[in-house]
């Protein structure tokens, strides 16, 4: 029976994960070529099926996810529409990115607690490292949009998977953002642009290291989200004391 319900837990992650793959692809398929009312109801649908998602999830994971989707939604408007470091379609932040954010940083949870991450950690981190260092190489010399921002986050992401708490959330985020950028700017949903606003690093289209952004999200929601339940657990204490 254990074994049974073990391997059902883990089914659950990799539905998580197919579902986000393969959804990133029609989302941003659709919104190459879109409208705003279009957009707005791909994000209405979007939110649906986070909220669906988030009921079978443990309290502390559903306030993981929702403080990384308050956060990263800030980040975007900040990053994008404030400081112009990429630039959506629509000069806008689309509706179903701050949901989407959600379903990131869940596939990626939903990977780092994944037996095959579990039995596989070492090989799926030589794996990691070796695609993004490549990567950022490639994109410092060869690529046609110089890199130099791509290579010094990843640089970041490998401290920050020796260093951080998450080491496997980090590592499943690599995938899950590697897969939506690169399908995001070929589809010209957005586009980064040559040199990054603030010290005017060159950053490539898209940046080889913008998973390290997640390591970010990650400290953040693992910070805050523990401090929110308890003081909801406080409220919930207090008013059943009351109406005892």
């Amino acid at each position: 029976m254990k074994n049974n319900t073990e391997t059902k837990k883990d089914l659950h992650n990799y539905i998580i994960a197919a579902f986000t793959f393969i959804s990133i692809a029609a989302t941003l398929y659709l919104d190459s070529d879109s409208t705003l009312e279009l957009q707005n109801r791909i994000g209405m649908f979007a939110w649906t099926c986070l909220l669906v998602a988030l009921y079978w999830e443990s309290p502390l994971v559903r306030t993981q996810v929702l403080v990384a989707v308050a956060f990263a939604t800030v980040g975007e408007h900040f990053a994008s529409v404030y400081m112009q470091g990429y630039i959506y379609r629509f000069h806008n932040v689309p509706a179903y990115v701050p949901p989407g954010h959600g379903f990131v940083y869940l596939t990626a949870v939903a990977f780092a607690r994944s037996k095959f991450f579990d039995q596989h950690f070492n090989k799926v981190k030589i794996f990691v490292f070796t695609a993004g260092i490549a990567w950022s190489i490639w994109g410092f010399t060869g690529a046609s949009q110089r890199d130099a921002l791509g290579a010094m986050l990843f640089a970041i992401f490998i401290f920050s998977v020796y260093s951080g708490r998450s080491p496997k959330v980090y590592l499943g985020a690599f995938f899950v953002t590697t897969w939506l950028e690169l399908i995001g700017v070929s589809y010209g949903t957005w586009r980064w642009v040559a040199s990054e606003p603030i010290f005017q690093l060159s950053q490539g289209n898209p940046p080889s290291g913008v998973a390290a952004w997640y390591c970010l999200v990650d400290a953040v929601a693992l910070g805050i989200a523990p401090k929110i339940l308890n003081v909801f657990n406080q409220i919930k204490i207090s008013w059943q004391r009351k109406w005892e």
